[in-house]
């Protein structure tokens, strides 16, 4: 059995002497250390178990985190840096038992001596490790003697972490403001350019009952509300207690007074309930492997990330997106049905589509084609992958994958979808004249 870790302490003691003479930016450094080693711990031991709670983003944007910019890069700079503060760990050897059972806070305090803010640090803890310094400073070199490399920019090269960078994009949430008024506000979060043509494409009209199926943390949901104009109903469905109440506050925060979360199993919600009678859209957005988005998941990071180990996931994975999709076919009055994920396998995306074709074909569903201009599409591994969308990892700076069932007899969206999509480039030329990068006005819950 292992050992039992100590719990990460969130608050300063009241009873240590100098806490009074921290300055306010000491003090919410102090605050971010701590609350970045809490979720740090969730994620790798969610990591150890195969079992992740949450994305970071998920877990840092919870109620519970106060400094959530703070803590949300404190928390990927030190995953990025992570084997090397491992490694210099190891190689200086100056834990003892007591500080061994916080080793995420541990970590985080390193990062800022060697790669950070160490003007900030204050607090036993780092006390303890800055008297450490020269001997951490010491291991870090022997370090970069080892790998045989003079720069830790270069050592980062040879642990193979990379720094991609991304472009920033957004979505304007049209609930709260139009997109011109929300051109001079824009701050902080940003959305991915991908992620927002997955409601789009379904293209959901007012009055119109949908149900987003795995719907936390709810941008897309919240993007079908300012589609379909706050009006008609969202089911939004979400299994995991700790990602209802993140999809809660992002519907509350948008605005969007048309949608009504369950914390619910949408593999348990019965089609022949009269409650679902109506409804004639479903957005199946499952869990993935996130391929598509190691920008900001940093998966590839964590210390179980191997070719190898993914596998036996992704078959898992794709199991599971296979049931979903046609649990969602099965819904005697749906129209259309897009499925969609953050990944650039093909057995979540080709290959799960291909295994329901012919289900889809007996409900009277076909697959539809989706945004006819963007170049990009399916693996040819069946008649029709041209429907399917895919964007790239390296030419889009993300990876997605998008397919529209739509019932036969049904008028496919073709103009709507045109003008939507022309509207989107145009949007974002006029953006891309005014500002370089794009962040979301998330405190105010304008954009989303």
């Amino acid at each position: 059995m292992g050992r039992k870790k100590a719990q990460v302490d969130t608050k300063p003691s009241a009873k240590k002497p100098n806490q009074n003479r921290l300055s306010s930016a000491e003090r919410s450094a102090l605050f971010a250390r701590r609350e970045s080693a809490k979720v740090l711990r969730t994620i790798l031991q969610g990591d150890a178990r195969r079992q992740a709670v949450g994305s970071i983003k998920s877990l840092v944007y919870s109620p519970s985190v106060r400094n959530k910019r703070a803590t949300y890069a404190l928390v990927c700079q030190t995953l990025k840096y992570l084997p090397v503060i491992k490694d210099v760990f190891h190689t200086a050897n100056v834990l003892s038992s007591k500080w061994k059972r916080q080793e995420e806070l541990m970590y985080i305090i390193l990062y800022d001596i060697l790669f950070g803010q160490e003007a900030l640090l204050a607090g036993d803890a780092e006390k303890f490790l800055l008297q450490k310094k020269d001997v951490l400073q010491a291991a870090l070199a022997k370090l970069l003697v080892r790998k045989k490399v003079k720069h830790v920019s270069d050592l980062m090269t040879s642990y193979k972490i990379s720094d991609l960078p991304k472009p920033r994009y957004a979505r304007v949430n049209t609930l709260k403001m139009d997109v011109e008024s929300a051109l001079v506000e824009f701050k902080k979060q940003y959305e991915g350019k991908a992620s927002s043509m997955v409601a789009v494409a379904l293209g959901p009209k007012p009055r119109w009952e949908v149900i987003d199926a795995c719907a936390a943390p709810g941008n897309k949901t919240v993007h079908l509300a300012a589609l379909m104009k706050g009006n008609g109903k969202i089911i939004a469905c979400e299994l995991n207690k700790e990602r209802v109440k993140r999809l809660k506050d992002t519907v509350e925060l948008a605005g969007a007074t048309n949608v009504e979360v369950k914390h619910e199993d949408f593999l348990n919600m019965s089609p022949e309930d009269p409650a679902y009678s109506k409804v004639q859209a479903i957005l199946l957005d499952p869990s993935c492997s996130g391929s598509g988005t190691v920008v900001d998941r940093l998966d590839h990071l964590l210390p179980s990330y191997t070719a190898e180990s993914d596998v036996n996931r992704l078959e898992k994975l794709a199991a599971f997106q296979r049931k979903a999709l046609e649990h969602a076919l099965s819904f005697p009055a749906v129209e259309r049905i897009v499925y969609s994920t953050c990944s650039i396998n093909q057995v979540e995306n080709e290959d799960v589509i291909k295994s329901v074709l012919p289900l889809a074909s007996s409900y009277g569903f076909e697959l539809t084609t989706i945004f006819p201009q963007w170049p990009r599409r399916g693996h040819p591994i069946f008649d029709g992958c041209q429907h399917v969308l895919r964007t790239d990892l390296i030419e889009d700076q993300e990876g997605f994958f998008i397919a529209l069932f739509v019932r036969k007899g049904v008028s496919p969206p073709g103009k709507h979808i045109r003008d939507v999509g022309n509207t989107l480039r145009a949007v974002q030329r006029r953006k891309m004249r005014k500002i370089n990068s794009f962040f979301l006005l998330r405190t105010l819950g304008l954009l989303l």
